[in-house]
């Protein structure tokens, strides 16, 4: 066994199950271990290493920051963090944002935001709906966003009055929404709940009936985001426009950053309100700076539509030749294959054949690898995932 995984097993809270793999750098889309083995990375640190690894001008522009300034106070500004603001409110729908350290803290933003809003209309407005097989954060608030009992049942009680919907189905939201709703919160596509994607008709039906009844409508884009699925949030695909969105994984492209945006509408807090200690801080939004303009000006989002599309193409050729693949779902560089075997067993030979891949859920094989990948890498890919499959 490796010293590292020995010392892990001793020293580290074991939170993780993790694979017995070291690694050590990465170059691209590939990562090698402490033995010099090479993978190619499906997985991008789930859905984070938008640009990949040792991509030429982050590295040159955190090694810059890390000499001028790491951190400073939130009662100061720079010129890093308005940069990264004035790139989301540019290239989206929003308003103002808020600068966090993950998609979970970002939610918990959301989630008092939300609160805020309500009780601005009506002390009893505070009622939050969520949507069953959903995932918005292991922290407390946003567990309780999380409608999976799996994750939940450990640490209950969670905050209250809020309410879980089924997905795509409206009829279960009408059901639940009323004067004292005060936001419902969904992902446009589930991620950890199995990649599905929400049909336009239910995501718009959402929106209608959030306008009828004074209720934000809160967009989680943690992974589905920053250019994942082709535009810069995936809801732009979909007709609707929420007052609120989280964002988190690949805004800074390796580096822990989250973020929330709202409209004029929702910009409830003051200060007092919420705060992030280490959120917005120089080195963070100087990455995020990069990622974003790499995205909206260098021609990257036409890249993950054309080669998403491809992956796509290889993905429904698999489930043409393997029975137990039965049946393809997803946007862009975030695709899942559903299989009628165990994920991790597929996971673990690919891992074997120099193949990082991630489940979600018990029979999903994720895809979501660097934004940078090319068509080239995918038939990499494919092929390694054909002889696993052919095995099984």
């Amino acid at each position: 066994m490796s010293k590292v995984i020995e010392n892990g097993e001793q020293y580290v809270m074991r939170t993780y199950g993790r694979f017995p793999v070291v690694l050590d750098h990465g170059d691209g889309v590939y990562l090698y271990d402490e033995n010099g083995k090479k993978y190619l990375d499906m997985y991008a640190g789930i859905a984070v290493n938008a640009l990949g690894y040792n991509h030429p001008k982050l590295t040159e522009t955190l090694q810059e920051q890390v000499k001028k300034m790491l951190h400073v106070s939130n009662y100061y500004y720079t010129k890093e963090l308005v940069e990264a603001a004035k790139l989301i409110v540019e290239n989206s729908i929003f308003d103002k944002v808020f600068f966090c350290n993950s998609g979970a803290e970002a939610n918990e933003a959301a989630l008092k935001l939300a609160k805020k809003y309500g009780k601005s209309k009506s002390e009893n407005k505070t009622q939050i709906i969520a949507m069953k097989k959903s995932f918005h954060g292991r922290t407390h608030g946003a567990l309780a966003l999380t409608g999976q009992e799996k994750y939940q049942k450990s640490f209950m009680p969670l905050v209250p009055n809020i309410q879980y919907a089924e997905y795509n189905n409206l009829e279960s939201v009408k059901a639940l929404i009323n004067e004292n709703t005060c936001a419902v919160i969904l992902e446009v596509i589930q991620g950890e709940g199995g990649i599905i994607p929400g049909t336009k008709e239910f995501l718009q039906g959402v929106e209608k009936l959030c306008k009828e009844n004074d209720a934000l409508l809160m967009i989680d884009e943690v992974q589905t985001g920053i250019g994942r699925t082709g535009t810069l949030f995936a809801f732009e695909q979909m007709g609707i426009k929420p007052d609120v969105v989280s964002m988190a994984k690949g805004l800074g492209g390796g580096v822990p950053i989250g973020a929330m945006a709202c409209s004029e509408k929702a910009n409830v807090l003051v200060p007092g309100d919420h705060a992030s200690t280490f959120g917005g801080n120089p080195l963070v939004t100087a990455a995020a700076e990069v990622v974003l303009t790499e995205l909206t000006q260098n021609g990257l989002l036409d890249q993950v539509k054309e080669v998403g599309a491809y992956l796509r193409e290889q993905l429904l050729a698999l489930k043409e030749t393997f029975d137990c693949v039965v049946d393809v779902r997803g946007y862009g560089l975030m695709q899942g294959i559903e299989l009628t075997i165990p994920a991790l067993d597929v996971e673990k030979k690919c891992i074997e054949k120099g193949l990082l891949l991630v489940g979600a859920g018990e029979k999903v094989v994720r895809f979501v690898p660097p934004l940078i990948i090319t068509k080239e890498h995918v038939d990499e890919a494919m092929s390694i995932l054909k002889e696993v499959l052919a095995e099984s």
